[in-house]
């Protein structure tokens, strides 16, 4: 099993992003979708997370600026980030739940202020 992460980058402040987190298998009926994100010298933190069902729910920082979602035919979760801030500056890793625990390899976002 992989998951592939995309789409990060450098961006200005106010500006947005789409990541892009590709599994090799199919997600259907995996309940546990979600994005984290690490700072240099800070613990990794959860950003957003979206169930089988579409629930979602968010940290604190980020509500109302990021939108999580998954397209199951395209085995896909997305991260939608708008209205970013420097204190995003991050590394931010998909990771799902199908037995055990599976990470992505990081993608870089750098939000120049």
């Amino acid at each position: 099993v992989q998951l592939q992460a995309s789409g990060g980058g450098l961006v200005q402040a106010g500006g947005s992003l789409r990541l892009s987190c590709a599994a090799s298998v199919s997600i259907f009926s995996i309940m546990a979708l979600r994005w984290y994100r690490q700072a240099p010298g800070k613990q990794r933190e959860l950003v957003a997370a979206v169930t089988s069902g579409g629930a979602t729910n968010y940290g604190d920082s980020v509500k109302g600026r990021f939108t999580i979602s998954r397209d199951n035919a395209k085995n896909t979760a997305y991260l939608q980030m708008n209205s970013l801030k420097p204190e995003d500056t991050a590394v931010y890793y998909c990771y799902m739940y199908w037995g055990r625990d599976y990470w992505g390899q990081g993608t870089q976002v750098t939000v120049s202020s």
